[in-house]
């Protein structure tokens, strides 16, 4: 860590510092207090109880007295450690935000979103709960990060200052290679315990717990834990560079590959039947281990899941996307069955006299509005309409045949009928034909 120090202090934390001086350093230079306080003793004869005023004075010149930040220099542990702070926190919330934003939008699958298992407002939830965890889980990685920049891990600056770095030749090269597959398959093994361990009741309940809730993770899940839990699975990381030699920069470079990776398995992605499904332990598995809790620890790989009967190969009956489209499918099933048995109501009819005998038709628009609102479209309404006009349009025709054809019975009786009786109204034709 003692390279983005550097830069920092290069191009910000110098400038930084020399800005941040004690405010009340005015008041001690006026009183020409130059005193040290060692001890407690000796800050308690430096306050004068005489009167108030003289307190408040005599602590405004012991806190005047306090040097400022702007004093530290660059090898002070105290500017280290705020410097170490200030760069992990800002380090860690752009990681989080540009990675997993960007997995959320181009990897994750949103239709994961309608698992009935995925929470409401889970994505918002899970964010809230990562950057809870983010001020307590930098305190707690600080002293790893501090006694790296001071000198206390095996990390090495240059290949000639590693292993095998005064040889030269291949060596340091195959040396640097060998580092790095050892720290994955170191920190691989012990976090399978670590994480093993935490699902231990006792400490899954107090520890583990909250990142479980998530079910159905979506990227932003990787880094949403209990800080407790998420220092113990990274202590393996910083443990490593105290226990074998490792170039700076392979550190830097495999500590970013380690939370790009925690980003990566958590969206939800059920690839299966691929070769490498039985050796790196991918979103699939991880998201097994999410759906059923006890399978699938690992961290990269499965060798250590298999050697200790947790492993749990992923098949396509287990994607949770399946679920979710076979409720997609049975809900429009339902609808289409819904529509399929809808009872079709036909226009409500009404008998009008016109001379000739009763004839049907349909009921008005305004009138039929109702059941268009119904539910029923606009097409089937026509075709409905268009069928009653016909039926209304024969039952008329038929009607006015029976008409004709009983007034035509009425002028073949008529003649022998009294004349002196007044013709009804259907022999009016008969009326007619008799005047000419």
């Amino acid at each position: 860590m003692d390279i983005p120090l550097h830069y920092f202090d290069e191009y910000i934390g110098d400038r930084l510092y020399a800005a941040l001086d004690n405010p009340f350093a005015h008041f001690a230079a006026e009183s020409g207090s130059t005193a040290t306080f060692k001890n407690v003793s000796s800050l308690a004869a430096a306050i004068d109880l005489s009167s108030t005023s003289a307190a408040v004075d005599s602590v405004t010149r012991l806190v005047g007295s306090v040097p400022g930040l702007s004093s530290l220099g660059r090898d002070s542990i105290v500017r280290q450690a705020l410097s170490l702070y200030g760069i992990t926190y800002v380090g860690i919330f752009l990681l989080y935000f540009s990675v997993a934003t960007f997995s959320y939008y181009a990897i994750f699958d949103h239709r994961m979103e309608q698992h009935p298992r995925f929470l409401k407002n889970q994505v918002r939830k899970e964010i809230a709960f990562s950057l809870e965890a983010f001020p307590m889980l930098d305190l707690l990685t600080l002293p790893w990060f501090v006694g790296d920049v001071r000198g206390w891990s095996m990390l090495y600056d240059t290949i000639e200052e590693g292993p095998f770095g005064k040889q030269g030749g291949a060596l340091p090269w195959l040396y640097m290679a060998f580092s790095a597959a050892f720290f994955l398959w170191f920190t691989d093994f012990c976090i399978y315990w670590v994480h093993r361990w935490l699902h231990i009741p006792f400490l899954y309940k107090r520890l583990h717990k909250p990142h479980h809730k998530w079910i159905i993770p979506t990227p932003f899940a990787s880094h949403a834990f209990h800080p407790v839990d998420g220092y113990l699975q990274s202590v393996p990381y910083h443990m490593a560079c105290y226990m074998f030699p490792i170039h700076k920069y392979m550190f830097i470079g495999l500590f970013s590959f380690v939370n790009l990776w925690s980003i990566f398995i958590h969206d939800s992605d059920m690839l299966c039947d691929h070769p490498l499904e039985h050796y790196i332990n991918g979103p699939a598995h991880h998201t097994l281990h999410h759906l059923y809790f006890t399978c699938n620890y690992g961290q990269y790989f499965t060798w250590a899941d298999k050697a200790f009967s947790s492993f749990r190969v992923p098949a396509k009956g287990d994607d949770p996307l399946v679920a979710v489209l076979a409720g997609l499918d049975q809900k429009k099933r339902e609808q289409e069955k819904e529509q399929a048995t809808a009872v079709v109501v036909p226009p409500e009819m009404k008998r009008i006299d016109s001379g000739l005998g009763s004839e049907v038709e349909p009921e008005s628009p305004s009138s039929s509005s109702s059941s268009t609102a119904s539910g029923h479209s606009s097409a089937n309404s026509s075709d409905r309409e268009q069928s009653v006009e016909e039926a209304a349009g024969k039952e008329g025709a038929q009607r006015r045949r029976r008409s004709t054809r009983a007034s035509m019975a009425a002028a073949v009786v008529a003649p022998e009928l009294d004349t002196s009786v007044t013709p009804t109204r259907p022999v009016r034709r008969e009326g007619l034909r008799a005047r000419k």
